[in-house]
């Protein structure tokens, strides 16, 4: 039998960390002593409270049953008691909060409740893949907004015409920004709001990294915008902020419409987040700001010492005021790929080619602090020694 691949999954670009994977997973079968700073994958547990309440969930029967597709009330709610907190945003939990199975997983989906073959995605570039894979499993073209250096890598909504406006349904963004590490203000989430008020285009915004930030900086959610909740829902996770990456958390809110929209698609696809998990998730935002102060004083030791060391070698890099994510532009002769295949082959380093994100990624490379002070203090040491002699 000859199997054929749909058109669909023909037209998409390689799974950049599927490969990755596939080098790292070749380097360790050659016994060599790599430092992995390609996936945003943290390495330190789960905190124990979440843990423990994960345990005592499991062990009540009554949890093992198919999940509610809207999730557990009690964690909508509380879903909806920390954004206000955290954000002074308030939610309806019946129909503004919509768990996922991490943001990923809704980022996805969206798509496909609302984007027509033919239909126009607006898609920050370089950006997380899955803006661009679920606007192709939609049948829906890809607009690129360049996020360029000189305008501190953020879309020049300006630079899109009207016409390219109007055919345009939806919009992603994402601040704090993976990979570039950039952070917006107010005033542009104010020009995309409007923006998207004037072309009737629904937003997505990607908040997976509000958390994780440094030096005093505390990120802002798109919908405290006055008339942000009009326009679009925000995408959050309990990933990065509390360790969870494997357990597959994370929520929708704002836009009632639209939350129904991509709940009706869920509703098709999945069987909700296991009810243990989810009694564990409500557990976690509990703790939500005990757990951010420690995670983020081991993130802002990791970033001190790879931008700083970095800096000292000789790379010209910028420490970010939020996410994890280095995003340093590359040197001599290399392009990103040609830069990340030495740093793996000559350093025994992973990092992930910035190209791998979009075009407009050509020219960096992007590192995860995904590892300790001491790995990465020996990742400085290789990179000094390799390309800054």
């Amino acid at each position: 039998m000859k199997v054929d691949y749909a058109e669909r999954l023909k037209q998409l670009p390689p799974y950049l960390f599927e490969e990755i994977d596939k080098a790292k997973q070749k380097a360790i079968n050659e016994g060599r002593p790599i430092i992995d700073l390609g996936v945003g994958d943290p390495d330190t547990p789960t905190p124990d409270i979440i843990i423990k309440k994960l345990q005592e969930a499991v062990q009540d029967p009554s949890t093992h049953q198919y999940a509610l597709n809207r999730g557990l009330s009690a964690l909508r709610e509380e879903m909806a008691v920390w954004y206000k907190k955290r954000f002074g945003i308030d939610l309806d939990p019946a129909t503004e909060v919509l768990p996922l199975l991490g943001s990923k997983e809704g980022i996805a989906h969206v798509p496909l409740a609302f984007i027509n073959p033919g239909d126009e995605v607006l898609i920050p570039d370089p950006g997380y893949p899955p803006y661009t894979s679920g606007t192709i499993f939609a049948g829906g073209k890809a607009h690129f907004m360049p996020l360029l250096k000189e305008n501190n890598f953020l879309p020049d909504l300006d630079a899109i015409d009207k016409d390219t406006a109007k055919r345009c349904k939806l919009m992603h963004l994402n601040y704090p920004n993976n990979p570039t590490g950039a952070v917006c203000d107010k005033a542009f989430y104010e020009k995309a709001v409007k923006f998207a008020r004037e072309n009737n285009i629904m937003i997505c915004s990607d908040a997976a990294y509000t958390e994780m930030s440094f030096d005093g900086y505390r990120p802002m959610s798109f919908l405290e915008i006055d008339r942000a909740k009009e326009v679009g829902i925000e995408f959050h996770s309990l990933s990065k902020t509390f360790n969870m990456t494997g357990w597959r958390v994370g929520m929708a809110v704002g836009n009632a419409e639209m939350l129904n929209g991509l709940g009706k698609v869920k509703a098709n696809i999945d069987s909700g987040i296991f009810t243990a998990v989810q009694i564990a998730a409500i557990e976690a935002l509990k703790h939500a700001d005990q757990v951010k102060e420690t995670m983020n004083k081991i993130y802002t030791e990791r970033r001190n010492v790879l931008a700083e060391g970095l800096k000292e070698a000789g790379w010209d890099v910028k420490a970010p005021l939020a996410t994890f994510y280095l995003w340093a532009p590359v040197f001599g002769n290399y392009d990103s790929f040609s830069l990340a295949k030495d740093m793996l082959e000559k350093a025994d380093i992973i990092v992930t080619p910035g190209n791998g994100f979009g075009k407009s990624g050509e020219g960096y490379i992007r590192m995860a602090m995904t590892v300790g002070p001491k790995q990465l203090k020996e990742a400085v040491a290789r990179i000094k020694k390799v390309f800054f002699k």
